[in-house]
């Protein structure tokens, strides 16, 4: 099966939806991506295989039939098995409409992973989408068409399997969302505390257990995420970025960067530019 990515370029404007990207990739074992936060609505179908997903309160050991939504600005990480890691197909997609088709799926709000049996039917969907991806009036057409037939696959018989709950601590949730909604803000730690009424390392060992990072390494994680989305889709500056991602210093948010990724923000700016003039060129 040949694995493939393509960015949509529709020129007609559907607002109500419109599909961002799809694509399609055989894992290597062990294969992750994230923490990362993202900007559209991601639905992932796994056609074998098996690996992880986790959200903030949640994970779920997913298989062949099952797959997982992200949800947009939120914070997601998934991970393929060692020994038999998945094949998975992808499709982003955005416009009014989206949050009512997720809502009608029953996913959202919480609800990420589902379990579809209609494995058959998704692969032509994709294999459709792959066929006409060269840019073409008609072929914009197909492409809506092929997305609105996605979600109606998906209603034939998707269901929702329970999750692997985590201690859902009131004080870890409240401190999440504190972080969402404030990240591009010079928050300090101990004002999330006092948000919340509590004692500073109460909610450090709290949010440590709960999540496996400290509440700093935890926001540290969600606004370098957020940099990385933003340096990927937008030309703004990199001093731009780093304040709206809550850096004062642009010198320490290079450095921060740099530490997670590997890449300078500008490297790592020309590295996603090159994978799409890549790309480009592959479908010419």
């Amino acid at each position: 099966m040949e694995d493939y990515y393509i960015r949509s370029s529709l020129k007609r404007p559907f607002q109500d939806l419109r599909m961002v990207f799809c694509g399609r990739e055989a894992c290597k074992p062990l294969h992750s991506w994230g923490p990362v936060v993202r900007p559209t609505w991601i639905i992932h179908y796994i056609l074998d295989g098996k690996g992880i997903f986790k959200t903030d309160a949640q994970t779920w050991h997913l298989h062949e039939r099952q797959g997982f939504l992200i949800e947009p600005e939120t914070q997601t990480f998934y991970q393929a098995d060692a020994k038999e890691p998945w094949t998975y197909c992808w499709i982003g997609f955005e416009g009014s409409m989206a949050p009512m088709l997720v809502e009608e799926l029953g996913l959202g709000e919480g609800r990420s992973a589902f379990c579809c049996d209609q494995k058959e039917e998704l692969v032509k969907i994709f294999d459709m989408i792959f066929e006409n991806r060269r840019a073409s009036e008609q072929n914009d057409l197909i492409l809506e068409s092929m997305l609105f037939m996605f979600f109606a696959v998906l209603m034939k018989s998707l269901s929702i399997p329970a999750g692997e709950q985590a201690e859902n601590n009131e004080y870890i949730r409240g401190a999440i969302n504190y972080i969402r909604k404030n990240y591009y803000l010079p928050i300090q730690i101990s004002e999330i505390a006092g948000y919340l009424g509590i004692n500073r390392s109460y909610l450090s060992t709290l949010f440590r257990k709960e999540t496996g990072m400290s509440p700093r390494e935890y926001l540290s994680v969600f606004r370098l995420s957020k940099a990385s989305e933003m340096l990927g889709i937008s030309d703004s500056s990199i001093e731009l970025i780093a304040n709206s991602c809550g850096y004062e210093d642009a010198v320490v948010f290079s450095k921060a960067f740099k530490n997670k990724y590997g890449l300078s923000p500008m490297q790592y700016r020309k590295k996603e530019e090159e994978k799409r003039r890549d790309r480009h060129k592959d479908e010419k």
